[in-house]
């Protein structure tokens, strides 16, 4: 949620300087005055991303009680005492974290009207998803029986690379000198290619949270265009939010205290068309 108020927050920014942007390209002659007219062309796409994870949380998950069968056999856990691993726990907090990462693509655009275009942009998306566990064992001391909590953080990420296909409407404003503001919105078929056979152990447990390869996203975003005397540079911001759970469910710890992980993505993009 904090991060969809910043993104609302840098579109108000946009929206407030818009005026002064326009106002001062007033004495500033036409470039490319018939670009517009065009039926399509292409160009291509650099941005930033961050690229947090949004996770619908069981309920009370805090005080659940997990038994020490769903610890996966992994390196995550190698320096902590055996009563650790043998022992039921709770897991205390799961902080998707920000991370940063940068798309490349390549844009094609086709004029559907005045105001309107129709955008598909394949592009190859880097980034690191990152999740970090908290989590208490519940060690039983043999002589006293008394409860012992022992707390332990489990950092756990992984590098991604999508291959993106979005599909977007373009709604564009009138033209004002060398200047145009506009929003987008649309889908996003995404395929993650980053391999997942390494995360298993010898006996096909996860050693580290799996995500699914496929997962479509709804998109929205706004940016201008400013027209240079030899191509149009477009600043967007965009955000997009997937609609399927891309954790790999299972019965272990990773998995066990939310029943949806969606991924959600921040981008500021410059387009050279």
């Amino acid at each position: 949620m904090k991060n969809i108020f910043k993104f609302l927050l840098c579109l108000s920014i946009i929206t407030c300087i818009t005026p002064s942007l326009l106002k001062a390209q007033n004495k500033k002659p036409l470039n490319l005055p018939f670009y517009d007219d065009e039926p399509y062309h292409y160009g291509f796409i650099l941005g930033y991303n961050q690229m947090p994870l949004a996770i619908d949380y069981i309920d009370n998950f805090q005080n659940v009680i997990h038994p020490s069968t769903e610890l996966p056999s992994s390196d995550i856990f190698y320096g902590v005492p055996d009563v650790f691993l043998n022992s039921d726990f709770k897991i205390t907090d799961i902080s998707p974290q920000l991370t940063h990462g940068f798309t490349v693509g390549i844009v094609g655009n086709l004029r559907l009207s005045k105001h309107f275009d129709f955008r598909f942009i394949p592009s190859l998306s880097l980034g690191e998803r990152k999740i970090v566990y908290q989590m208490v064992s519940l060690q039983k001391d043999p002589i006293s029986e008394v409860i012992n909590e022992v707390s332990r953080t489990i950092p756990v990420s992984t590098i991604s690379t999508f291959v993106e296909f979005p599909l977007q409407i373009k709604y564009k404003s009138k033209r004002y000198y060398n200047s145009a503001a506009y929003i987008i919105a649309g889908a996003n078929y995404k395929i993650d290619m980053s391999s997942h056979k390494k995360a298993y152990d010898a006996e096909s447990r996860p050693k580290t949270l799996i995500f699914n390869r496929h997962d479509i996203a709804a998109e929205i975003g706004a940016g201008f265009d400013f027209y240079t005397g030899y191509f149009k540079l477009g600043v967007e911001l965009k955000m997009s939010y997937g609609l399927l759970n891309v954790a790999k469910q299972d019965n272990y710890l990773f998995t066990s205290s939310f029943d949806n992980l969606r991924n959600k993505t921040f981008q500021l993009s410059f387009t050279f068309e």
